[in-house]
């Protein structure tokens, strides 16, 4: 299974390094699970919005079973992020070929604005954070309030620390529970708050 979260410049730290982690220690357990940086130009370095500057492994693959997307730099408009990638729209065109191609799309965060400008949340259900949950709703979603909406083929995560939820979440709905649970232990970490599953009789608020 080809993992890959996608970078860019004002993506935030955490969104996209901490399912990075949980994923990277499920590549290392597994020999059919693969995991990447990337971003659409390569393995060009790329600046976070707290200042981090990281060398992605390589550029976004044609085909990838599961493509994280982390938020960054959308609250507060930012002139790198989110935002701006929205107001470009090259990575929303790139998720979407990769979502029509079969790729499970992942979101942390305001990613989850990226997903809807690829058009992927339309009539469907949804989180983002806190703050910008009004422009998802604008953006057509049905807003969820949960930690984890999982909808199949989409699965979105609200604010930050919950990549770490979502990640955890994504091992247990491939490789089981018994995985997941150990990617706990090694992460010294509780999951937390609730996950909403389509296949289940809850409506979105």
């Amino acid at each position: 299974m080809r993992c890959e979260v996608l970078l860019y410049d004002g993506f935030d730290e955490l969104d996209a390094l901490a399912p990075w982690e949980v994923l990277s220690d499920i590549g290392r357990a597994r020999d059919d699970v693969e995991v990447a940086l990337v971003t659409l130009d390569g393995d060009a370095p790329v600046r976070a919005s707290h200042g981090a500057v990281i060398t992605p492994h390589r550029a976004l693959s044609e085909h990838v079973d599961l493509l994280v997307v982390p938020g960054g730099g959308w609250n507060d408009r930012s002139r790198s992020g989110a935002w701006s990638e929205v107001e470009r729209g090259i990575i929303p065109k790139a998720i979407r070929a990769r979502h029509e191609d079969g790729a499970l799309v992942a979101s942390v965060c305001t990613g989850a604005m990226l997903l809807a400008a690829a058009g992927l949340l339309t009539g469907r259900p949804a989180i983002t954070h806190h703050v910008a949950i009004d422009d998802l709703k604008a953006a057509g979603a049905k807003v969820v309030h949960a930690r984890v909406v999982d909808d199949g083929d989409v699965v979105t995560a609200g604010g930050v620390t919950s990549g770490l939820d979502l990640a955890l979440h994504l091992v247990e709905r491939h490789w089981g529970a018994p995985l997941a649970l150990a990617a706990e232990r090694e992460l010294e970490y509780e999951r937390r708050g609730t996950v909403w599953r389509a296949d289940r009789s809850l409506s979105p608020a």
